[in-house]
């Protein structure tokens, strides 16, 4: 069965840890932009 794409967005105070965090289970950046007061990061498993 194929669900589909989904998001989701969480706040978070330290952006390479959660990223590191993600990555260990499997997801990749794939977007994203340059931080200036808000950064966003796109991950996909």
């Amino acid at each position: 069965m194929q669900l589909g794409a989904f998001s989701i967005s969480l706040a978070m105070r330290d952006l390479a840890a959660s990223r590191a965090f993600y990555e260990a289970f499997g997801f990749a950046a794939t977007g994203g932009g340059a931080c200036q007061g808000s950064c966003r990061v796109i991950l996909c498993s």
